[in-house]
């Protein structure tokens, strides 16, 4: 459980990543089949879904009382997995199968939430193999692990990648330790391979401290980036303006009601413009969530089976 972490396996170019970022669920916007979603004011609501045990359908289950918008703006896939192989001596894309579950069956799993306006993006973690995203040994080795992200997020219809740097045990299996240069080359080749797409940075590990390189800080092609330590208050440290940073992280198994509510307020009074939760499960939690959205949104969850 992680109360601190989790236990499972400036520009123009930043200004229009800022404005496509704050249209995910501040106003008025459209879903991936066209349909008009409802009009929704305050900041943009996050939801990891570990589904090792829970269903993604889960997020699309809450809506606000007052004007019907989505309580959450996107859904994370946890998680597909950075491994090693061997032999080839090369990090690439990993999906247990659960996670091959849901994205092979995405015309039931992941269309429904879209079809209602809410993002869904994958989210990528080490796996105990030595491969990171802060050890490619080259330019062209970050570039082709970046090109299997996009490729993923093409071929099942996703909206974005999700970067958590833990777990990977770097040094085992012979890889590298972190270098400077590796994730500035992922995101770099992640970016030019899907501008218009999502890009979102969980705050921990040594990537999180390797943003610049060779003169390119990759802070500007990030959406989000959000605090990692659950019923907490951190401010990621990244060069994104307030509205696509969230300090606050809640847990649904592990964090309060009134910690949650705490957290949202001072997310709301300090000008912040994403909230973070994780492990929604299958029980109507809308009591629970209420205790935010009230402080977000200025009014209760509503739970639909």
């Amino acid at each position: 459980m992680r109360t601190s972490r989790r236990s499972t396996a400036r520009t123009t170019a930043l200004a229009l990543l800022a404005a496509a970022a704050l249209a995910v669920g501040a106003t008025a916007a459209t879903s991936a089949e066209g349909a008009p979603t409802v009009k929704k004011q305050g900041p943009t609501s996050v939801a990891y879904i570990e589904v090792n045990s829970n269903s993604m359908l889960n997020v699309g289950k809450y809506t606000l009382a007052n004007g019907g918008g989505n309580v959450f703006d996107i859904a994370v896939v946890f998680a597909a997995n950075i491994n090693y192989d061997t032999a080839k001596k090369s990090a690439y894309l990993y999906f247990n199968p659960n996670v091959q579950r849901v994205l092979d069956n995405v015309a039931t799993q992941i269309r429904p939430l879209q079809a209602k306006g809410i993002k869904v993006m994958l989210s990528v973690l080490g796996n105990h193999e030595g491969a990171g995203f802060a050890n490619f040994p080259s330019k062209a080795a970050a570039s082709a692990f970046a090109e299997q992200l996009s490729d993923a997020v093409s071929t099942y219809g996703l909206d974005g990648i999700d970067f958590d740097d833990e777990y990977a045990e770097y040094g085992r299996n012979g890889t590298g330790q972190p270098n400077s240069s590796s994730f500035v080359y992922l995101v770099s080749a992640l970016r030019d391979n899907m501008p218009n797409k999502l890009i979102s940075l969980y705050n921990i590990g040594p990537s999180a401290s390797r943003l610049s390189y060779g003169g390119v800080n990759i802070s500007s092609k990030f959406n989000y980036a959000w605090n990692p330590y659950y019923g907490t208050w951190g401010v990621p440290g990244i060069a994104l303006p307030k509205a696509n940073l969230s300090p606050a992280a809640i847990d649904f198994a592990a964090t309060s009601s009134s910690t949650a509510a705490g957290l949202a307020k001072r997310t709301v009074s300090e000008g912040y413009g994403v909230y973070l939760t994780y492990n929604l499960d299958a029980a109507d939690r809308h009591t629970y969530m209420s205790a935010f959205t009230r402080q977000l949104y200025g009014t209760d969850a509503v739970y639909t089976p």
